[in-house]
């Protein structure tokens, strides 16, 4: 190769690289090259720095300025300005007036008190409506004594505040404080912090001290008797009127035909009618719970229904898994906001634990677009196999009609219950179009009425 060529492909690959340059300084300079051009470089590059760290630092200061101190700090050039430019005199003493709570403020930011502290919930679950307390330890780590503080512990959408006096060197103390537990769900505690500020408040300096912990707030339940819940009395399984070659169920002999199993003959009457006989089964099938709970606003008449109706479901299903019974508990798949179509589907809840069952539980809401009960059941009766009893919890807003279309969804062999929460209604047991219609006003009326149900069924 010549070296005419490769100088031309030299000059080539530089244009390519020309054209294809797009990081900061080809677009602030472009081809320009020398001095001036590193210059503006470099201002700009200084520019960006000096932007970038006044950034920061209007941070820091908006987060411990409050906006009476940014006041102040904007009173202290306006009035000296004008106090010296006329003579004003008032307000050359305003301006040093705002000047000395500025260094106050300043002085009262200097520091770091030398805590360790460490924030603990005896349980990480509580009940509704039952006390729950956590407690902060906090420590002096140094060898003179702390002034007092402030501790500020934020608990859901509120905060906890709490005095500290002044501790020795080397001491712990321990502050409880409690927890509110009006409403289920899941309660943020924490972190703490120490507030320290001027007396006018014109500055505010918040330190965390620990990591946020959560408590989780169970719906109340109640306990039920353990034969209800599955309305089977019979721990190895319920007959069915299917029959089957192999089960524990007997039911009767027949001739023997191909095919059968030969374990199964029956030698004694075999040898009395000379022709081989088999023994012959009912089928049997172990409860199979499902609990499936309405989360629809369609189906309740107030958050009162709601949470009696999430009771309901809790209180089922701890008492089937305590039982060691097979059962799923399913609430209702949510249809996102600007879904074109329904979502049917159910959402699965944790059932290996009775704990972890009301820690789903202690999550959901109500909302408009879940899906309604009538659309549970058809779900449920679709994707669920071998379903012995059916739980439907709903409020009072469901229709007779509506739980008779969620019974035929259901085969016939399948015991269907619907709970009706209904706390203005007179509870009581009747029988709509092959399900039981129970009607509660109070959680604890659901134990008699689940007896009263096992012993109708």
């Amino acid at each position: 190769m010549s070296s005419r060529t490769r100088t031309s492909s030299r000059d080539t690959q530089s244009s390519i690289d020309a054209v294809g340059l797009t990081n900061t300084r080809a677009r602030i300079v472009g081809a320009r090259t020398g001095v001036l051009a590193d210059a503006v470089v470099g201002v700009v590059r200084a520019a960006r720095a000096v932007g970038s760290v006044s950034l920061r630092v209007l941070r820091r200061l908006s987060a411990v300025v409050s906006p009476l101190g940014w006041v102040v700090l904007a009173l202290i050039p306006a009035a000296l300005g004008i106090g010296y430019a006329f003579g004003w005199l008032e307000f050359v003493a305003t301006g040093w007036a705002s000047v000395a709570l500025a260094v106050v403020g300043a002085i009262a930011l200097i520091g770091r008190a030398p805590y360790r502290m460490s924030l603990q919930l005896p349980h990480r679950r509580a009940v509704v409506g039952e006390a729950a307390r956590g407690a902060i330890s906090v420590r002096n780590t140094s060898s003179r004594r702390t002034l007092a503080a402030v501790l500020e512990v934020p608990v859901a959408d509120g905060v906890v505040e709490l005095g500290l006096p002044g501790l020795r060197g080397g001491t712990t103390r321990t502050e409880d404080f409690a927890i509110p537990t009006a409403k289920r769900g899941v309660i943020k505690v924490g972190p703490v912090r120490t507030v320290r500020g001027d007396p006018l408040g014109l500055v505010r300096r918040e330190l965390e001290w620990t990591d946020g912990l959560e408590l989780v707030v169970h719906p109340r339940t109640v306990s039920v008797p353990s034969t209800s819940t599955g309305l089977i009395r019979d721990l190895e399984g319920s007959p069915t009127r299917d029959l089957t070659s192999s089960d524990v169920a007997f039911h009767a002999l027949r001739e023997y035909q191909a095919g059968d199993d030969r374990r199964h003959i029956h030698w004694k009457s075999t040898a009395k009618t000379g022709t081989y006989m088999v023994r012959q089964f009912e089928q049997t099938r172990r409860s199979h719970l499902v609990v499936a709970l309405s989360l629809s606003t369609h189906d309740f008449a107030s958050e009162e229904e709601f949470e009696l109706a999430v009771s309901v479901a809790g209180s089922l299903g701890v008492r089937a898994v305590r039982d060691g019974r097979t059962v799923a508990v399913v609430v209702s798949a949510l249809t996102p906001e600007f879904a074109k179509r329904r979502v049917y589907a159910v959402r699965p809840l944790a059932v290996h634990l009775p704990e972890r069952l009301l820690d789903d539980l202690a999550t959901v809401d109500a909302a408009a677009t879940a899906l309604p009960l009538r659309d549970i059941a058809r779900v449920v009766a679709d994707d669920i196999p071998g379903i012995s009893v059916a739980f439907l919890v709903c409020g009072s807003r469901t229709t007779a009609q509506e739980l008779r279309a969620c019974a035929a969804r259901f085969p016939v062999d399948v015991e269907v219950v619907a709970i009706v929460c209904d706390p203005e209604a007179i509870p009581g047991l009747r029988r709509i179009a092959g399900l039981n219609v129970l009607t509660i006003g109070y959680l604890e009326e659901l134990r008699l009425a689940l007896a009263r149900s096992a012993a109708v069924a």
